[in-house]
């Protein structure tokens, strides 16, 4: 995957060369990325590894619910609903395009996110409100799917969602404010956890480790290396283990994101195509091992 970025290197090209093939139907689009990316032919009738079967995944699942679970401000809704409102961000304002944030009406810092963005895609952390470049701020959160655009992965619950801008409280790393807070990535299987990826040092040297549910680290490195130190388990693992499963039971796989700062559980976001599926695990067997939890549904 990371030969394909060193190859065309603008992330806003590489989008453009995806809508350019926009004509391509599904299966086939899969096909070419999986083939450029993981230098392998996808195997769509028969899929083994984790890796295909998020693409399967992709073409052959749909449940209307993954729109709402997916859109930042709409999957808001899903966990009240669930009873863990309790793990909300703080919301400080919802708005229909960057240009309707009135900056003034904001804390000294704070996170402004697109909710139909993925990967990353259009997120703003402001640490320091006096020192912001509102124009750059705006030019960054612009570009947004626009509405029944097809997912550049074609990643269907992303499709036809409605472009809109909110504001949030920005959690903080007190002991470490420059790395970032950790993030637990916490695979789910038809409503039970399996894995646990663990994302440190994001700002200053991205790292991220694969432990399972009684903490014991599965040695598995991917397009990031491992932390070099020892990650220690959290005291409520299982509340958050609890949390998962509550939020994961309505589908056949989901990766709940959760935060833990100061002891506290945040809800951070439902995925329900870990990095789009273009992931080479070392060993290359764990590729395997999870594929063996995902139980693919009948075609619906």
């Amino acid at each position: 995957m990371n030969e394909y970025k060193n190859l065309i290197k603008s992330r806003s090209a590489r989008m453009r060369i995806l809508a350019m093939l926009g004509w391509l139907p599904d299966k086939a689009m899969l096909k070419l990325q999986y083939r450029v990316k993981l230098h392998r032919k996808l195997n769509l009738k028969n899929p083994k590894r984790f890796t295909e079967k998020i693409q399967w995944y992709k073409v052959n699942y749909r449940n209307s619910v993954m729109h709402t679970c997916v859109d930042k401000y709409d999957v808001r809704e899903y966990i009240k609903s669930k009873g863990l409102e309790n793990i909300l961000i703080d919301l400080y304002g919802v708005y229909d395009s960057i240009d309707n944030v009135d900056f003034n009406l904001l804390p000294e810092s704070f996170i402004l996110k697109s909710t139909d963005g993925s990967g990353g895609i259009n997120v703003f952390l402001c640490n320091d409100k006096s020192a912001l470049d509102v124009e750059k701020v705006k030019a960054a959160l612009q570009v947004g799917y626009k509405l029944k655009k097809k997912h550049p992965g074609r990643e269907w619950a992303y499709n036809g969602l409605k472009h809109k801008i909110i504001a949030e409280k920005l959690l903080v790393n007190e002991k470490n404010p420059e790395a970032g807070i950790d993030d637990y990535k916490i695979f789910c299987f038809n409503g039970e956890p399996k894995c646990i990826v663990v994302d440190t040092d994001r700002y200053i040297g991205h790292k991220r480790n694969f432990y399972d549910t009684e903490w014991n680290d599965f040695k598995v490195t991917s397009d990031a290396p491992a932390c070099d130190r020892e990650i220690q388990k959290p005291e409520n693992l299982e509340e958050m283990l609890e949390v998962a499963r509550t939020l994961s039971s309505d589908f056949p796989f989901v990766r709940v994101d959760l935060y833990n700062v100061g002891g506290k559980i945040y809800f951070g976001e439902l995925t329900f195509y870990p990095w789009s599926g273009y992931v080479q695990y070392y060993p290359d067997n764990f590729d395997f091992d999870l594929g063996e939890y995902f139980v693919l549904p009948e075609n619906n």
